[in-house]
């Protein structure tokens, strides 16, 4: 589901960020809604991920009941062996929920700075 393109400028390292504001789950024990940003930051080797594609997979959450760790690194798995970047980050940022605020981040590889 995950298409990518080639990087076009495989030889420098530079810093892709996406943003998904309106990334949807579902809480795998109260069935309610969940709620995230979903910001992915990564450098490029030899692929890129083509965008069309990357919001039809974080679609493919929106009734799944599935904890937010698992979200956050089910998708750095699938986006690593989509693309195998030089390294990646991804962050989720739910909403608030009970009175608690949560924020997930998955390194892949050494992060380089903003």
């Amino acid at each position: 589901m995950l298409e990518t393109f080639p990087n076009p400028t495989p030889g420098r390292d530079y810093v892709i960020e996406h943003i998904a504001g309106e990334f949807t789950s579902v809480c795998p024990k109260t069935s309610q809604p969940d709620f995230a940003t979903i910001t992915l930051r990564y450098c490029p080797a030899d692929l890129c991920v083509e965008l069309k594609s990357l919001k039809l997979y974080y679609q493919t959450y929106r009734n799944r009941g599935i904890f937010y760790e698992a979200v956050t690194n089910q998708i750095a798995d699938d986006l690593n062996a989509a693309m195998k970047p030089r390294w990646m980050q991804i962050r989720s940022d739910w909403t608030t929920r009970g009175g608690i605020r949560s924020t997930i981040t998955v390194n892949l590889g050494e992060v380089l700075p903003a």
